[in-house]
């Protein structure tokens, strides 16, 4: 008998790349095509919106949750602007090696912005685009919503993986590492480490670069 699939095997399974965006370095997956395909493969799926939280230094968190098969997990994610700083009720400056910069106050445009984010962080914990965040170009495995074409690219990338390429900065590698650190900060340096070092051989020196971005 043929064993049934797992939600996160259906979902993580799914190809999203046609649906992203790359906006400052950060890879984004339409919330809508996410929350159509999880109904489609998971119809029984639900989401709720959990309150804003708000610290006047740490600024603005938003919380979701989703259930899915019995099955709920909560995510979080803070409003953040363009350079990934904290946005709060009022506009603060910050300092760097470029000079001092201003993060906006944050409006309710930001915020539901950042909701919606959440939602498809949340998703991803199911396997939905989960693969994005671990700064990989391909779901492990091929189904029908993938097209043969790119399954051929699946095996490819498995045969290969024995030659792991060097990381080097300002390459499009580099940025992507960049993005998937920068969202993933509370994963904190071990978990982080040891998935990019499944995928990149890392110099000690960019193995400093990355631990610096998880503690800014």
């Amino acid at each position: 008998m043929e064993s049934k699939q797992t939600t996160f095997e259906k979902l993580s399974a799914i190809n999203v790349n046609a649906k992203v965006e790359k906006k400052s370095n950060l890879t984004y997956l339409s919330w809508a095509w996410a929350w159509s395909e999880t109904k489609k493969a998971c119809p029984d799926a639900t989401y709720k919106i959990g309150v804003v939280d708000y610290d006047e230094v740490l600024g603005f968190m938003c919380h979701t949750e989703v259930k899915i098969e019995g099955e709920t997990l909560e995510m979080w994610l803070p409003v953040m602007d363009g350079a990934n700083k904290s946005m709060r009720k009022t506009p603060y400056n910050y300092t760097t090696r470029y000079g001092e910069k201003t993060v906006e106050a944050a409006t309710s445009f930001d915020i539901n912005k950042t909701i919606m984010r959440c939602l498809v962080k949340n998703l991803a914990m199911f396997g939905m685009g989960i693969y994005i965040y671990a700064g990989e170009d391909l779901p492990d495995t091929p189904t029908e919503h993938t097209p043969v074409a790119e399954s051929s690219s699946i095996n490819l990338k498995k045969e290969t993986t024995e030659e792991l390429p060097d990381l080097k900065k300002g390459t499009e590698n580099w940025d992507k590492v960049v993005g998937y650190v920068t969202t993933n900060k509370e994963l904190g340096m071990e978990k982080i480490g040891k998935q990019l070092t499944r995928k990149y051989k890392i110099s000690p020196a960019l193995k400093k670069e990355i631990a610096k971005l998880i503690t800014e």
